[in-house]
């Protein structure tokens, strides 16, 4: 049984997400950043952790990607073009939409109040804005990024779009990414990794 590190509303959701689609067991621990039990494992003191054996992999990509190319599931196989574009688009969603998310909370509330700059939030918004446009265009007539296949790709898109939203980020309403947005959010997986959130909260 994989055993996963991290706490809930973080990244850690991605790789529980992926563990769900997979249909593979686990055990969460949900350690905050840089307590006792993250240092041990990461220096960094970074969340998620994924515990596989005697293996510690760490970085949430990392961990996807790595679940996936070992179950055969969420992924295009190394070495095609398929792939090619499904890292693509994952390295999309890590440049263009955690990149900018993560710098606007660094500058909310995960930095000492004395060095944030709270004015480049304005600049994170029209970034993810812009980020918005393009994530509409690379997912077409979908239903996912890669179209009919959904893929790990899709989990790190739709976990940034849940956290724009807790982060009051502007999203659209309706249209093609809205609903691109709802399937992600219907997927049997997905509901079963919310209902485990609510139970812990």
């Amino acid at each position: 049984m994989y055993k996963v590190i991290g706490a809930f509303q973080s990244r850690v959701m991605r790789v529980l997400w992926t563990l769900e689609e997979l249909g593979e067991p686990y055990e969460h621990d949900p350690a905050p950043p840089r307590s006792e039990t993250v240092l041990a494992l990461n220096p960094a003191g970074k969340i998620p952790i994924l515990i596989d054996g005697d293996a510690v992999v760490t970085d949430s990509v990392a961990i996807c990607t790595y679940l996936a190319d070992k179950h055969g599931k969420l992924t295009f196989p190394a070495g095609t073009v398929e792939r090619a574009r499904q890292d693509s688009l994952t390295q999309f969603g890590v440049d263009e939409l955690d990149g900018v998310l993560w710098t606007a909370a660094k500058n909310s509330f995960v930095h000492p109040e004395e060095v944030r700059v709270p004015e480049i939030k304005a600049v994170c918004r029209l970034e993810f804005d812009r980020a918005l446009k393009t994530l509409a265009a690379r997912l077409g007539d979908g239903p996912y990024l890669m179209g009919d296949t959904f893929t790990i790709a899709d989990i790190i898109a739709g976990h940034c779009l849940g956290w724009a939203i807790a982060a009051k980020f502007d999203l659209p309403k309706e249209g093609p990414l809205y609903d691109y947005s709802m399937r992600l959010r219907a997927r049997p997986a997905f509901q079963r990794l919310m209902a485990k959130v609510k139970a812990a909260s």
